[in-house]
């Protein structure tokens, strides 16, 4: 079994389920007591958070190639952020630290085109839906991703996945409110909904809207347990 290391804490709930879907897919395929063999090195995401209100993404790279490198001297063969919002850095990180990351829109460009979908809804933080990171990669693989029109709805996500999701916080009324906003993203011809952020499963279950759900937290910890089993 290949050494994974995971960079976590960006949030904690969203870690503890990669840790859970990983250990857990690990099993399914070899029974008995196999479980994942990985390191984790968990930041304090308020200090993330920081940065990121500061638009300092130097200072965000410089901690995650710190961390990074912590796994990589500890065995680690490939990095998993655990977090949609830190693959803005990953293609730098992973030149910089030499070791292969795995990255979450890639893995869930390759979910979506199973299902024949050229058209998907993006939902996460602003970053996530208006910078090109992600998007790129879906484009590469003939695949236009749409975000909500509204400020006021991506105002909305965003603040949320701060302050209640990452948390572990879910009220029925923002619940309500990401599901209006995944419903109007199907009216503009969304095929499916891409959880664009490790923290959206939590209000946003398959079986809530019509189209297919990509959670990408499952899809990347899937990714994962592949890599370490290749």
């Amino acid at each position: 079994m290949k050494i994974i290391g995971l960079i976590g804490g960006i949030s904690w709930v969203s870690t503890a389920d990669y840790y859970k879907l990983i250990n857990q897919g690990i099993n399914e395929k070899m029974g008995d007591l196999n479980f994942s063999e990985c390191l984790l090195y968990s930041f304090n995401y308020a200090d993330i958070k920081k940065n990121n209100e500061n638009n300092d993404w130097d200072s965000t790279f410089k901690m995650l190639l710190k961390g990074s490198r912590f796994l990589k001297a500890g065995g680690a063969e490939a990095i998993i952020l655990c977090a949609n919002t830190m693959h803005l850095i990953a293609d730098k990180l992973e030149e910089a630290i030499d070791l292969p990351i795995i990255h979450i829109a890639t893995e869930t460009a390759k979910e979506i085109q199973k299902q024949n979908l050229k058209k998907v809804g993006l939902l996460g933080t602003k970053f996530t839906m208006e910078l090109d990171f992600f998007k790129d990669k879906l484009i590469a693989q003939g695949i236009e991703a749409i975000i909500p029109e509204s400020e006021n709805d991506k105002y909305f996500i965003h603040t949320t996945i701060f302050e209640e999701l990452g948390k572990g916080l879910v009220t029925p009324e923002t619940k309500k409110r990401y599901l209006e906003i995944a419903n109007e993203l199907i009216k503009r011809g969304a095929e499916g909904i891409i959880l664009g952020c490790t923290e959206i499963p939590l209000v946003i279950l398959p079986e809530d809207v019509d189209v297919p759900v990509f959670d990408t937290t499952l899809i990347h910890s899937k990714a994962a347990v592949e890599f370490q089993l290749s």
